[in-house]
């Protein structure tokens, strides 16, 4: 059954009229608002969501009802007012109305040649937008004439087999019953809800009386804003342009006037200062009133301002945080509805360089985005080539078919790395984000040859070692040339809006930090510490890798102990660092973790350049390297199992851990270091780390003759450690849940494998969202809410944590703190955005939404 279209749907916009964002969109309601504010609006009626679902359903417009309330044989414009003015909508149609008797009228008061150009642009915008013709028929000659006038007429006629329709209300019904179909479409379904719009979001429509910018005197069309939308600073900006006929004239006029005075030539200020005033004031009362930094669209005509609508100004992510900690500062409001009006993802652009939202973008293939921003640089295929480029100091972008550990000098080098294969977790990506690089991971189309070391696009391009690229991490695009691009923008407003989410923010933020680099940054970023230190990463810088081989070909217990030991300064060097970096925040360091295999070269020259260093033969050599080759190395010697069936290489980091803790506290610093087991999956196994950690702590102490303190935690990344954190956080004082792993063990899936077929997964719903990208709270979350509560059973003091690339995500970091947890980490360069998502939570909470 049709909906019936009743006064209700239909209303006039009044002071009093009782009107809502949610039933007649935030166009009407800000039009309400500024009616209240006494600004002169034009005579305007609302449509609700319900009348414009209808009129798209088919059912009939009481046009009668609309055109009583504005006088007869009226000009009318209709536009959009959908709930978000971000989801966009159909364009707005001006000039309803207009016919030959209209025209004969505009004529005498105009003269012929304005008169003939408003008509014939209407027709040329009804037959395009409303009745669907082909736009190549509707050419809008540079000077109108009566006889252009009549030939477009006549087009009209001869495509529509009707004349063009003569009355306003039936005018006005089809233009209604197009904007309402036109938001209902496929189309325009699809991309409102890329913008973030529910599929059943509703559309306004408000028709409001025209108001001509033409006449004696200064007359004109403008629009008017009080801060920059790129930066949010104060000031005013827009254009006027005289005499205007349309509203496409005020974004192509070459005769628009400034609005204040500009030696550069004539302003508004200068020739209607009054109405320029005035316009100031409104801006000021706007923000006063409205809460918000509005752009007003006006219309003067012989003095008189009219406001046709004021809109949020759109804001770029640097000026979305300006403008809501400036309204805050000047009390308009509180801090913590500033804090909720900023979009957390928003700060993840300011925190890197991004490529010009108007730019140009030529693109040779599109990946997964795994780390964002964007950097250029010259096209390279190894580690050695990026140190080189490095070295030169010429910015250079890494290319491989997937990284290793081995390739981690060589992404320090890059200033951006593209993978073909690998997904949000695989070692690229955590990498990239960890260090702030912009990465692309599972450009799967891209194909690469390193022998000739060139890089063919789907498209049949082939780009060579050298040619100049640029790496779009936020989007996935990898483009050719360079785009202009925008730095990175940090503010002081940015600090200050911060350290407000800081204040009602109820969960810790820690930074996942692997390098006093990292740490540096997550201190700057003022993380909570380091919830996370992989401190396998260290043993690939410079020749800390020879000796990690050297051990591995140790035949004895002993022989790999004193290749240790020379490792051992090293690394206790690198503690002592990340302690005095961090200040006294603690620092949890997660024992080795990696295979060992990941350590041996590849390739017959790798080998041999082994075997020269190591000085053995190449069969030995190889043979080694077959030994240690596991099915599923994921899965296989790794992590605790490692640990126990090698103790010399957490004996070496237990001691050296101990020592800097000493050293640093002779600094006068109070240091208790975090040492986290990783892949634990049974008790026993944390009660024989426990026992071996704690006789090196013995030994340093009796050795300095210094006491300190420090605590054992697990790793929760293994379903089984899930299930038994009662039994294991008997011996651990922290449990924390790397969900990287976990999600990895609990699907069943390769996280560096996955981004195969995983975007076919999603659309197929087979899964919502990429559980590496989006903590599945289903599956994983029920261990992680089990693990909790059997680990709190055990201890009921214990600290709960994740540290896995979910940590931030906003919703990981709501369901962590639904379940109590102490504190969630993340990668440095997403703390500001999990400190700004954990004090919209909060706020969200206290206030009941």
């Amino acid at each position: 059954m049709q909906k019936v279209i009743t006064l209700k749907d239909l209303c006039l916009v009044t002071k009093t009229a009782p009107m809502a964002a949610d039933i007649h969109g935030g166009r009407a309601k800000c039009l309400q608002r500024l009616i209240r504010l006494d600004m002169p609006v034009p005579t305007t009626v609302a449509l609700s969501f319900d009348a414009v679902r209808a009129i798209a359903g088919g059912q009939a417009v009481d046009t009668p009802q609309i055109l009583r309330h504005f006088e007869e044989a009226p000009l009318l414009s209709v536009r959009p007012s959908s709930m978000d003015p971000d989801w966009g909508g159909p364009g707005a149609m001006l000039n309803i109305g207009m016919n030959d008797a209209k025209h004969a009228e505009l004529s005498e008061a105009l003269g012929a040649e304005a008169a003939t150009r408003i008509y014939m642009r209407y027709i040329q915008s009804f037959a395009v937008e409303v009745a669907r013709l082909d736009p190549e028929e509707f050419y809008l000659p540079d000077h109108p004439s009566a006889d252009a006038l009549r030939a477009m007429l006549n087009t009209y006629e001869a495509e529509m087999d009707a004349e063009f329709p003569q009355n306003v209300a039936e005018q006005l019904a089809e233009v209604l019953r197009s904007m309402a179909r036109t938001w209902e479409g496929t189309t325009a379904r699809l991309l409102r809800q890329a913008k973030g719009a529910p599929a059943d979001a509703g559309l306004g429509l408000v028709v409001q009386g025209m108001a001509l910018a033409v006449g004696e005197g200064v007359c004109g069309s403008g629009v008017i804003q009080f801060v920059d939308s790129a930066t949010g600073a104060e000031q005013i900006n827009g254009r006027f342009v005289p005499q205007a006929l349309h509203s496409e004239t005020l974004r192509d006029a070459k005769d628009a006037l400034f609005l204040t005075r500009d030696p550069r030539g004539p302003s508004l200020q200068d020739q209607a200062p009054e109405a320029f005033a005035t316009l100031i004031e409104f801006g000021a009362l706007g923000r006063l009133r409205l809460r918000e930094e509005m752009e007003i669209k006006f219309i003067l005509r012989d003095g008189q301002l009219t406001i046709l609508d004021a809109v949020r100004v759109q804001r770029s992510p640097q000026a979305a945080v300006r403008i809501a900690v400036d309204l805050a500062e000047s009390g308009v409001i509180p801090r913590q509805e500033a804090v909720m009006r900023v979009q957390p993802a928003a700060l993840s652009e300011l925190l890197h360089r991004q490529i010009a939202r108007d730019a140009t973008r030529d693109v040779i293939v599109r990946g997964i985005p795994a780390s964002p921003g964007a950097a250029r640089g010259q096209l390279v295929f190894s580690a050695n080539e990026a140190q080189a480029s490095a070295a030169r100091a010429e910015a250079c972008v890494l290319v491989r078919r997937e990284t290793t550990p081995e390739d981690i000098r060589g992404m320090h080098a890059a200033a951006a790395v593209v993978t073909l294969r690998g997904g949000i977790t695989s070692h690229a990506a955590v990498i990239g984000r960890g260090i702030g690089l912009p990465c692309i991971v599972g450009a799967g189309d891209l194909d690469v040859d390193e022998r000739h070391r060139t890089i063919t696009a789907p498209d049949g391009r082939v780009f060579a070692a050298g040619d100049i690229v640029t790496v779009d991490g936020t989007t996935g695009q990898l483009l050719a040339g360079e785009p202009r691009m925008l730095e990175a923008a940090l503010d002081d407003a940015f600090q200050t809006l911060l350290s407000w989410a800081d204040d009602v923010r109820d969960i810790g933020i820690r930074a996942n930090a692997d390098t006093p680099a990292d740490a540096k940054t997550a201190h700057n970023f003022k993380a909570q510490g380091i919830g996370l230190c992989r401190t396998e990463h260290m043993f690939f810088d410079g020749d800390r890798v020879d000796l990690m081989r050297e051990m591995i070909f140790a035949d004895t217990a002993q022989g790999r102990a004193a290749v240790l030991e020379r490792l051992m300064p090293l690394q206790r060097s690198d503690f002592k660092e990340l302690f005095q970096i961090m200040q006294g925040q603690p620092v949890c360091i997660r024992l080795f973790d990696m295979p060992l295999h990941e350590f041996l070269p590849a390739g017959k020259s790798g080998l041999r350049d082994l075997a020269e260093l190591l000085d053995v033969p190449m069969a030995e050599v190889t043979a080694r390297v077959e030994d240690l080759t596991e099915y599923n190395p994921m899965l296989g010697m790794r992590g605790v199992r490692l640990g126990l069936t090698v103790p010399e290489i957490y004996d070496m980091q237990a001691r050296a851990i101990f020592q800097a803790t000493v050293a640093v506290s002779d600094e006068g610093n109070v240091v208790v270091p975090e040492i986290m087991v990783p892949l634990v999956s049974a008790k026993r196994e944390v009660e024989l780390i426990e026992s071996r950690i704690e006789s090196v702590a013995a030994a340093v102490r009796t050795e300095t003759g210094v006491d300190f303190d420090y605590k054992l935690g697990v790793m929760v990344e293994t379903p089984r450690a899930a299930m038994r954190s009662q039994d294991i956080a008997e011996h651990a004082t922290f449990l924390s849940f790397g969900t990287n792993d976990l999600t990895q063990m609990t699907y069943g899936l390769s996280r560096d494998d996955a981004g195969r077929f995983m975007s076919d997964y999603v659309k197929l719903r087979v899964y919502e969202e990429d559980p590496f990208h989006t903590l599945d709270l289903d599956g994983v979350g029920e261990l992680l809410k089990l693990g909790a509560e059997r680990g709190r059973a055990g201890r009921p003091d214990v600290t709960l944590s994740i540290c896995g690339e979910h940590g931030g995500d906003t919703a990981a970091i709501a369901f962590c703190r639904a379940q109590g947890f102490d504190y969630v980490s993340c990668s440095p360069f997403r703390v500001p955005v999990a400190r700004l998502s954990a004090a919209q939570l909060a706020v969200k909470d206290k206030i009941g939404r």
